[in-house]
């Protein structure tokens, strides 16, 4: 099973957007996030964004 990665440009900017949305909600003094409900949104979207870069190489 071969994966390879295929740069999208929405994907991409969708990663950047929510990924600095994400380091934004963080707080490193505490090691925790500001509303935890919307970290697992914003993590959600960019795990989903990640994902549609990732896609299979036929083999025909």
């Amino acid at each position: 099973m071969n994966l390879k990665i295929v740069p999208n440009f929405f994907s991409i900017v969708i990663a950047l957007i929510v990924g600095g949305a994400l380091i934004r909600e963080f707080n490193f003094q505490d090691m925790t996030f500001e509303n935890p409900a919307l970290a697992v949104v914003y993590s959600i979207a960019f795990i989903l964004s990640i994902g549609f870069m990732i896609k299979r190489s036929k083999n025909k």
